[in-house]
């Protein structure tokens, strides 16, 4: 299935796309994508009343805002230098193990919401990535187990602020956190539709003008080892978003560097997990 949410901030309604690609709104399936809803087999749960229900629920149209994909989690967990491209862009040696760091879910945002450049930002940059979420309590996982524990894959741009991240001293979750930094979607596709998501296709474009465009076969660490990862170190709990890195092409990376200005407009997707668009505009 493909599962997105739609409406106003904050009062988003589920949904769900039909294999006619008709989207729908399943609000009367009575739950929300939150943490409850898959703890407790919610894709099942919801493929199994859609058999009944699905001919009764009212179509989405196509004006509606995309709110993120899931509501906003526990955690935004997030994987730096995943890419061996990226990695040698910015000069840095390849990880020997996965560089964590995190995300304030207050970035969490739908995947056309215009992007807030923070007040006194220089260097805010794009970084298109493919997101885990996860669809049960994940601790400890062996890792020829850890596909049990995914309910599946979305498009995360990972909007960072260089100087804040690199620049101020601390951690990367400063330069990580500002409202706006972390749409999410449209669409939560479910494992059983991604063959392989070690071997996705990415992309992003600023202006028209592409600047990312790779695979996930390059990166380092692949999903299965991440999950396994990270659980070894903290629960992860259903709907919790595992960000796997960006490829080469960031605004940092460039020579000369290039960040975003008001009037941007960041177009980016990855196959089969749908597309975003996002305009920068300035903090008022």
């Amino acid at each position: 299935m493909k599962l997105f949410r739609f409406g106003s901030p904050d009062h988003e309604h589920p949904g769900v796309v039909l294999p006619t690609g008709q989207h729908i709104d399943v609000t009367h399936f009575g739950e929300d994508y939150d943490e409850s809803f898959f703890a407790s087999n919610g894709p099942d749960r919801l493929a199994h009343w859609l058999t009944a229900h699905a001919h009764t629920c009212p179509e989405v149209s196509s004006d509606e805002r995309f709110g993120p994909c899931i509501k906003r989690p526990s955690k935004i967990v997030c994987i730096g230098l995943n890419y061996a491209k990226h990695a040698a862009e910015t000069n840095a040696p390849v990880p020997a193990e996965p560089i964590v760091f995190f995300k304030s879910t207050t970035a969490f945002c739908g995947p056309n919401d215009n992007v807030v450049i923070p007040k006194r930002s220089e260097k805010t940059d794009w970084e298109v990535e493919l997101a885990i979420i996860i669809g049960k309590r994940a601790s400890y996982v062996e890792l020829d187990d850890a596909f049990n524990y995914i309910a599946g894959y979305a498009l995360h741009n990972d909007y960072s602020e260089r100087a804040w991240q690199l620049e101020r001293g601390g951690q990367w979750v400063k330069g990580k956190s500002a409202d706006t930094f972390a749409p999410l979607g449209p669409y939560l596709v479910t494992k059983d539709e991604v063959a392989d998501p070690n071997k996705l296709n990415l992309w992003l474009n600023i202006n028209g003008e592409q600047l990312q465009n790779s695979n996930t076969d390059d990166m380092i660490f692949n999903v299965p080892t991440l999950v396994s990862y990270l659980s070894q170190f903290m629960t992860l709990l259903p709907g919790d978003v595992i960000s796997t890195g960006t490829p080469a092409g960031v605004g940092m990376g460039l020579k000369p560097q290039r960040f975003l200005k008001p009037g941007d407009v960041v177009e980016l997707g990855i196959e089969g997990l749908g597309q975003q668009k996002q305009t920068a505009v300035a903090y008022v």
